[in-house]
């Protein structure tokens, strides 16, 4: 919320890749406020649930992709709900597609950015705790390409579109995972920005996006 204050609330009237650089530049700045106060080693993240197969269930996966699995579901579920059905999940939805128009009909536009950043910053937080237990380790780079690649994920199924998000992270994961195997593992996060590059490209609108006309 401090950061919306600071880096974005002063640029909402600026030109469109005003907050984007903004928002480049303060990605930056904490890295490199992590890496210095907590050094730029990386550090084990403890496995609170276990990461190999479940043998007795003669499941190929572990209890930790479950869990992961499990919480993004509910997650992303809660949140299409919280967009779609309650009071303030509509005044996001209208002050996203016009913030004149928002104000003049009574919707404290600042009030509602500043939700949207903090709820972002909590599903964010909760996404990276679930990296680190996957993996069993942290480091102050590691939610950089996680970053790119959740971008992907959302330009991949529509900006705006949560279920869209969902999908484009599947196809994603899966373009990654074939390529690796049968292309080459060193260029598996290349992957994703060939999609994002190509998406952008063919079909800017997205998979499951739509180009909504303006209306006078």
């Amino acid at each position: 919320m401090t950061l919306e204050r600071i880096a974005y609330r002063p640029l909402r009237h600026a030109h469109r890749l005003a907050p984007l650089i903004s928002a480049i530049g303060m990605s930056i700045f904490l890295q490199n406020y992590v890496m210095l106060t907590q050094g730029s080693g990386d550090k084990v993240f403890p496995h609170i649930l276990p990461t190999g197969p479940i043998a007795e269930a003669g499941l190929p996966i572990s209890g930790i992709q479950i869990f992961i699995l499990l919480a993004s579901v509910v997650l992303m579920g809660a949140l299409q709900f919280f967009i779609r059905k309650t009071r303030l999940g509509k005044a996001m939805r209208a002050t996203a597609q016009d913030k004149t128009m928002a104000s003049l009909c009574g919707i404290p536009i600042d009030r509602v950015i500043m939700v949207t950043f903090a709820i972002g910053s909590i599903l964010a937080a909760v996404a990276g705790v679930m990296v680190a237990m996957y993996y069993g380790v942290v480091h102050f780079f590691i939610g950089y390409v996680a970053g790119i690649k959740a971008f992907t994920a959302a330009v991949l199924g529509g900006i705006g579109n949560i279920p869209g998000a969902m999908v484009g992270g599947l196809l994603l994961g899966l373009v990654e995972s074939l390529g690796a195997a049968y292309i080459s593992s060193e260029f598996k996060d290349g992957f994703a920005f060939l999609i994002l590059i190509f998406v952008l490209i063919f079909r800017p609108s997205g998979l499951l996006g739509e180009k909504v006309p303006e209306r006078a």
